[in-house]
């Protein structure tokens, strides 16, 4: 019986999905993080460690295995493919393998197809979209150094940045400060700048600021409620460009992400901004996650031959 592996690899966790090469998913199951931007080497081995001593453990070995797809935050980099390869390789895989960008996977999970569009912020950002002739057009995902506004890591550092700016009096009255204090266990704003630029912190420790933006709006604060409005900006401006470009001006628009799945306020900000310039453009939940959207990938690729 021939096997499916389909990995959604992201900045946070990583979703591996295996079915039968004919069925629906056999199994899910999470494991750390294999983003190569900015991710940390260790975390990523045992990432991937993990993940294929469960594959072995549920497909009876890897020999059963027809096909590995991967969608993995970073693809940009263009070592990403090389460094992610290694490592499926060095746990034993040696048959067919895609690496693609996770928008793609996560698109032909969302929509059931591969057509459509797709936004996700979660540690990241990007906005992907095909459409009825093939022709695709992709905007961010560029990193954390220079791009994934409207990202949990980007509100994670702006929550940080007005932390800052609130001790110093250039902010007064947000209750932000104290709600980070109380989640990184530091007492003032000379540890948290410690941390921020200790070498070891990663932008998933950032990001893992971002539910916070979510609390503070809900007790009314403004100034958070006004990173939630920039955040929705942010995001607006990745969609708009998709949108016009491959003219899907009444195509649905899938959502992924914690971002604009956990906190209503960003996902409702956004809603007002397409209602007064594309208001065809709906957001919808996905259909079915990244993970499955790689089986349905490789399953693709396996049926067609490909490698």
């Amino acid at each position: 019986m021939a096997y499916i592996v389909g990995i959604d690899g992201g900045g946070t966790k990583t979703a591996v999905t295996i079915a039968r090469d004919q069925e629906d998913g056999l199994i899910t199951f999470t494991v750390g993080p294999i983003n190569y931007n900015g991710g940390d080497a260790n975390a990523i081995a045992a990432s991937f460690e993990e993940t294929f001593n469960r594959t072995k453990l549920h497909c009876g070995g890897l020999q059963a295995v027809a096909h590995i797809c991967i969608g993995a935050a970073g693809i940009s980099n263009p070592l990403v493919v090389r460094f992610l390869e290694q490592h499926v390789r060095s746990n034993g895989y040696n048959g067919p393998l895609t690496i693609t960008g996770d928008q793609e996977t996560a698109l032909y999970g969302a929509q059931n197809d591969l057509q459509g569009i797709i936004l996700i912020a979660g540690t990241g950002s990007i906005c992907f979209g095909v459409n009825a002739m093939g022709e695709r057009h992709r905007t961010g995902g560029f990193g954390h150094l220079i791009d994934d506004e409207g990202s949990g890591y980007s509100i994670g550092r702006d929550l940080l940045s007005l932390l800052v700016r609130a001790e110093d009096g250039r902010v007064k009255d947000t209750i932000v400060p104290a709600m980070v204090y109380e989640q990184l266990g530091l007492g003032t704003v000379q540890e948290v700048i410690g941390f921020v630029y200790d070498k070891s912190t990663t932008k998933k420790e950032i990001a893992q600021l971002a539910p916070i933006l979510t609390t503070a709006c809900e007790k009314g604060d403004v100034h958070a409620l006004k990173l939630a409005e920039q955040c929705a900006a942010n995001l607006y401006e990745l969609v708009v460009p998709v949108i016009e470009k491959l003219k899907l001006v009444d195509s649905p628009i899938a959502i992924a992400g914690s971002v604009l799945q956990k906190s209503h306020f960003v996902k409702e900000a956004l809603e007002r901004k397409l209602a007064q310039s594309h208001s065809q453009n709906k957001l919808i939940l996905p259909i079915r996650d990244a993970a499955y959207g790689a089986v349905l990938l490789g399953r693709a690729k396996a049926n067609s031959g490909e490698i």
